[in-house]
């Protein structure tokens, strides 16, 4: 087994705490970044006007391509991101080359770390 196919390892990703553009600018960029089970079509939708909204989704990010310079936030976001070590590492290497992001919080365990993080805009 090479190397690769040991950390073939998916990451699950909540954002919240900004708009449903918001949301769709992070997932668009970390989508180029890396394979995703949400389409290009998969909008983000603010279904109610005072509850808080949470859109999930999921990258696979054994692999990473080149990731373009994101557009503009229109405020911070909140991103919770569990996976296994080595991907929770990856992702957050990625999110640190295309956002500002400030630890929230983190949690590990045996298998699986979770990371808090605010994203903004550079």
């Amino acid at each position: 087994m090479d190397r690769e196919q040991a950390h073939e390892e998916s990451v699950s990703l909540e954002i919240s705490g900004g708009s449903a553009e918001d949301a769709r600018i992070v997932f668009d960029t970390l989508a180029a970044c890396f394979e995703s089970d949400r389409g290009a079509d998969d909008v983000p939708q603010q279904l109610h006007e005072s509850r808080p909204m949470v859109w999930l989704g999921t990258f696979e990010v054994t692999e990473t391509r080149s990731c373009p310079p994101p557009a503009p936030l229109s405020s911070s976001v909140e991103i919770d991101a569990q996976g296994g070590y080595w991907a929770i590492e990856k992702l957050r290497k990625t999110l640190d080359s295309t956002f500002t992001v400030r630890d929230l919080s983190s949690a590990s365990g045996d298998q699986e770390r979770e990371l808090h993080v605010r994203l903004e805009s550079r």
